[in-house]
């Protein structure tokens, strides 16, 4: 017989106490313990363990597994942090394994090391603390991946750059990293590179996973918005300069084979005049990079697609001019 929380020892208690639950969930004090002291160890509140319950019933998961995790995010419509629950990476390949098309996956490519030193302020046991990071990461990273289609093993390749995906101590307003992306700055990259292939392959079953969602900001009007490599005065993190034009342009293995991953060219991006707009430096020097890129392998298409999908506001309406601008004098100078 399954004894009840309260005639659970004072010390066996869960670090958490167990709410009343739907009797459907099969959900007994012991295992109760088990989800708050070690498959979620760093949940602050029973309703952000009862999200990941639920959200395993419904999808058929076995919580015991980790299939999903407990995000803290900020949110401005309510003022503070709420706890929400994103799928880890395991849970988009079960899934994507579950539709009996998924036909493999490749191993990661990694682009160029970059070194970046992050600088922010934080609040530590109730002080504040001045603090300075130094990273060395892959600049981008892709993982294709293979579904069957109409009998066709299809790939699917969807890359990736750090600076964009890396969670970040508090949120939009910081630029530090957080410990996971400092410890394992090449295999975060690559948990989310991973899921955006996924995504791409088996965009009605894969959604964004736990490690693109943390140190994500609850806009109030807007969903979830992807904080930009900027901090909180403006400034951009410092790195390494761009590579020089020679570099780039010279063939290497680790050249990314999708058309619109970013590189550095002179030939395109000299002849676009995009228009003036207030954008952070960084972002803009990407932009321009992917743009150099559609360039070289005639992929404005592509290019506008990519954009599309990263960009918002005055970015994408620079971007998407520029791409512009830079399609017409690539086709003015072939047709002289």
């Amino acid at each position: 017989m399954t004894r009840s929380l309260s005639s659970t020892p004072a010390g066996d208690q869960p670090r958490i106490p167990m709410p009343a639950v739907d009797p459907a969930l099969n959900l007994t004090p012991s295992t109760w313990k088990v989800l708050t002291e070690s498959i979620f160890p760093a949940a602050k509140t029973a309703d952000g363990i009862l999200l990941a319950v639920h959200y395993c019933a419904a999808r058929n998961l076995d919580i015991m597994k980790r299939p999903v995790h407990v995000v803290p995010m900020y949110s401005k419509a309510q003022g503070r942090e709420i706890e929400t629950v994103w799928p880890g990476i395991a849970e988009l390949q079960t899934t994507a394994a579950r539709t009996g098309q998924w036909a493999g996956i490749d191993p990661p490519r990694f682009g160029p090391l970059e070194e970046c030193t992050f600088r922010g302020r934080l609040k530590r046991d109730g002080a504040w603390q001045d603090l300075e990071s130094t990273v060395t990461f892959p600049e981008w990273c892709e993982v294709t991946v293979y579904r069957l289609i109409s009998g066709q093993r299809c790939a699917f390749t969807e890359p990736v750059f750090w600076l964009e995906a890396y969670a970040r101590f508090g949120g939009a307003y910081s630029e530090l990293p957080t410990d996971m992306w400092l410890k394992r700055p090449r295999g975060q990259l690559m948990k989310c590179a991973k899921a955006a292939s996924l995504r791409t392959a088996f965009p009605e079953e894969a959604t964004y996973t736990a490690e693109e969602m943390e140190g994500r900001v609850i806009e109030a009007d807007a969903g979830v918005s992807v904080p930009n490599p900027t901090s909180a005065n403006g400034s951009s993190p410092r790195h390494n300069p761009e590579p020089s034009v020679a570099e780039s342009t010279t063939p290497t293995d680790e050249q990314p084979p999708a058309a619109v991953a970013e590189s550095t060219t002179a030939s395109v991006a000299a002849d676009a005049a995009p228009p003036t707009t207030a954008l952070d430096p960084a972002l803009q020097s990407r932009i321009d990079r992917v743009i150099a890129r559609a360039g070289e392998n005639a992929a404005w298409r592509e290019a506008a697609q990519y954009l599309r999908e990263r960009c918002t506001g005055g970015a994408l309406d620079y971007a998407l001019q520029a791409l512009h601008q830079a399609q017409h004098a690539d086709e003015h100078r072939q047709a002289a």
